[in-house]
């Protein structure tokens, strides 16, 4: 190992350790592409239900880790969180002020899996989240009114 310089020790003094490609590192909620297992826009996270790829991942690699767009209104992604406690994967909720991405959801390994594609396509359609059976006051409603 190399010693380092004066000059290296102060620019990491001043901006902090030198980061391995840090533009992807923002883009894709603190990990690099070549560990992304799947990754949702923060569109896909706003749909309702779940993608069902996302949960065989989950259950395929119990290892891997689930970052969440921290600037997402909580109720948005509880369902992938409630996904993740299911298979017993642990979560990040990544807030980067300084920075804004169009991902909402990562699902990645501490080690490379170099997947060619990691965005799940439009024409693949969330499953939805049952309410277990229960009709809210405006769905009687409106049931009621259609009669």
């Amino acid at each position: 190992m190399r010693k380092q310089s004066v000059e290296d020790v102060l620019q990491e003094g001043i901006h902090g350790p030198k980061e391995i490609k840090p533009e992807e590192r923002r883009r894709f909620l603190g990990t690099i592409r070549e560990r992304i297992l799947v990754a949702l826009t923060k569109g896909q996270v706003y749909e309702p239900g779940t993608y069902p790829e996302v949960a065989r991942l989950m259950k395929e690699f119990p290892d891997a880790h689930l970052y969440v767009n921290g600037t997402i209104a909580y109720q948005e992604f509880s369902k992938y969180l409630k996904e993740a406690a299911e298979h017993k994967i642990e979560y990040t909720i990544v807030a980067n002020q300084e920075h804004d991405t169009d991902i909402g959801l990562v699902l990645a390994c501490q080690y490379a899996v170099d997947k060619e594609e990691i965005f799940i396509k439009k024409d693949s359609e969330p499953v939805q989240v049952s309410a277990g059976g229960k009709k809210g006051f405006f769905a009687k409603l409106g049931s009621w009114l259609r009669k």
